[in-house]
């Protein structure tokens, strides 16, 4: 008796560890707390996508992956989504100076892709924060953020394209919303932009 009392206790410890962990992976802040050089770029609430293509000349979007996947858990509370419910994930490179500058992991479930979101799935390269920008009609939830390390997923996305991996990487995300229809747009911020915005600055004071 007294070791299946142990046993149970056990489990249910274990289930309360996980839990705390599962949670404590999925906050996102409502501020950047010391977020140093990328804090400007972390608040700036316009689209990211103008901010790039005002700063490279050769801005490019490059598609990794897009495909019908399960989100998060936490993504899938955010959306009101049913756990193991899939949706169109859509992950792409935002590129200036000949290097990933921008991680974008996107979540679109599949009962928004409909009306004016209908050709969100076959995007391609076109940058997706481009059209919902240009539509008045969308709103957007506050940022929230994150400091992302190597024990997240996105972190490993993110970073897999890159030579030298950080010790952690800043994200953001918030939710558009369209006619009740909503999507989640995560960045992640590479160290390429802001050793190169370091660069060009001492350049530009020389």
């Amino acid at each position: 008796m007294l070791y299946f009392t142990l046993l149970l206790y056990a489990i249910i410890h274990a289930v309360k560890i996980n839990k705390i962990s599962s949670y404590s992976r999925d906050r996102w802040l409502t501020k950047p707390f010391s977020a140093q050089a990328y804090h400007a770029w972390l608040i700036n609430k316009g689209s990211l996508t103008a901010r790039l293509q005002q700063r490279y000349s050769d801005f490019s979007v490059k598609l990794s992956t897009v495909k019908y996947a399960k989100p998060t858990k936490g993504e899938a509370r955010l959306l009101h989504l049913p756990i193991g419910k899939t949706a169109l994930i859509r992950e792409v490179l935002l590129n200036g100076g000949g290097h990933p500058v921008v991680f974008a992991h996107s979540v679109l479930p599949r009962r928004s892709l409909r009306g004016e979101w209908l050709r969100l799935e076959k995007l391609g390269s076109k940058p997706l924060g481009a059209t919902l920008f240009a539509n008045p009609k969308v709103k957007r939830t506050p940022l929230s953020y994150k400091k992302l390390s190597s024990n997240d997923a996105l972190y490993h996305s993110a970073t897999q394209y890159l030579t030298k991996k950080p010790d952690y990487l800043w994200a953001r995300r918030s939710i558009f919303s369209l006619h009740c229809a909503g999507i989640i747009v995560t960045e992640v911020f590479l160290p390429d932009m802001i050793v190169r915005n370091a660069v060009n600055q001492i350049t530009l004071k020389d």
